[in-house]
Parts: C-alpha cells; sequence; structure tokens
C-alpha cells in the first residue's frame, strides 16, 4: 500500500509569556492509500496544530510533510495552494458551509473552482449529497438544516474534488452521540466507496475504535 501521507520529524514551538512551548516535538506519521487513521488525544495535545500543519495551512514548522508524493517544504505559496486544492478536503467540527448558498451549491462550488464545468459539478454534488441521505434537501440553505444534516454538507463539500486525503479535526464533536455516530458511519462509508485516505482527530476513543487505525499524540509525539 503506498502511503498518501508521510509526516518526518515534524516540529512546531510557540512563544507564549516569554516561554516557548513545543507542541509538537518529532511527529513521525504515515497514512496509506485507502486507510483511515483515527488521531487520538486529549483537547491541547496539539491534534489541531497537527492538522494544520499537514493541511499546509500555516507556517511555522519544521519537519518533512509529503503529500502525494509531494514535499511540501519545497513548494511556494501558489503550490501548497494547488495540493490543498487538489489533494486535500477538509472536514471541521463546525460546518463552516455559505450560509446564502444552497446544500448543492456548497458542494459544486468547490468544484468549479477545481475547473469542473458546472453540469458536472451539479451531477457530483446530487450524488454524494443523495447518498448521504439528502437528495430531498439539495435546495435548503445551512440554516434549514439540521446539525447532523449540515455536517453531512460539509462532508460532501471535502469529498467533492476526489481527494487523495481528508483531514478531519473533531467532525462529530459538535453533535450529540447518537447523531454523531450516524454521521460518523456515513463519513467512512463514504470515505472508503471514493477511495480517499483519512486522518480523523478526535477524543473519542468509542468513535476512534471504529476506524482503520489509532494513533495516539501525547507530549507532543505519536504513540
Amino acid at each position: 500500500m503506498s502511503d498518501v501521507l508521510e509526516v518526518h520529524d515534524l516540529r512546531r514551538s510557540f512563544r507564549q509569556g516569554g516561554e516557548t512551548i513545543d507542541v509538537l516535538r518529532g511527529v513521525e506519521l504515515k497514512v496509506g492509500k485507502g486507510e483511515i487513521v483515527a488521531l487520538l488525544g486529549p483537547s491541547g495535545s496539539g491534534k489541531s496544530t497537527l492538522l494544520q500543519a499537514v493541511g499546509l495551512l500555516e507556517g511555522g514548522f519544521q519537519g518533512s510533510i509529503r503529500i502525494a508524493g509531494e514535499e511540501a517544504a519545497k513548494l511556494d505559496n501558489e503550490g501548497r495552494t494547488r495540493v490543498r486544492r487538489d489533494s486535500l478536503g477538509f472536514v471541521y467540527q463546525f460546518h463552516h458551509l455559505l450560509p446564502d448558498f444552497t446544500a448543492a451549491e456548497n458542494v459544486i462550488l468547490p468544484q468549479l473552482i477545481h475547473g469542473a464545468d458546472r453540469p458536472a459539478a451539479a451531477g457530483r454534488a446530487e450524488a454524494l449529497l443523495t447518498s448521504l441521505g439528502l437528495g430531498h434537501r439539495l435546495t435548503h440553505r445551512p440554516s434549514q438544516l439540521s446539525g447532523g444534516e449540515q455536517q453531512r454538507v460539509a462532508v460532501a463539500r471535502a469529498l467533492a474534488n476526489r481527494p487523495a486525503l481528508i483531514l478531519a479535526d473533531e467532525p462529530t464533536g459538535n453533535l450529540d452521540e447518537r447523531t454523531a455516530d450516524v454521521v460518523l458511519a456515513e463519513f467512512l462509508r463514504l470515505v472508503r466507496e471514493e477511495g480517499s485516505s483519512a486522518l480523523v482527530a478526535t477524543h473519542n476513543e468509542r468513535l476512534a475504535a471504529r476506524m482503520d487505525r489509532v494513533v495516539r499524540l501525547h507530549v507532543g509525539v505519536l504513540e
């Protein structure tokens, strides 16, 4: 199995109150093609910092991050933007849907940015949302959807451009337990059906156990 993500000796420090805080201290991680990995750790353990690094969302990191074979350290801002657009999908604890757009439009828009024509993008959006049980909600805006439905739209949006790797940061953390179970099951099913890989940050041991592999972040290193 080839690796979609390879992280080597990843380090990140912050200055706070005149002190240096080492959040990541030489992280080593690989995610294989088609593999779903749970990143487990308590709040404040650095899970979000690690996902931000892997998602090429901010600088200040030391070490190597290879995504779909490309070394992030060798990329300029345009190259990092291209990798995020072409190879990565993101799901957050809060859905971050565009409030003035319908469910379908929220899934269509990233495809148009990626260069798809509108009929193809609309067809892809309808297929993904229907697969997630939202075929009857295509024209509804986020404010007209439940929390679980909003997060399903966010999952569809993340998968719209068929990314190699999905990065999910507490994707069910804002949902009640029953809804979280349903949304996670749909997320895992669809990621597997699409052939993507995923790195999913969570503090929930029960949810993490449903993924292919669990890695634990402790004092800035993975165990």
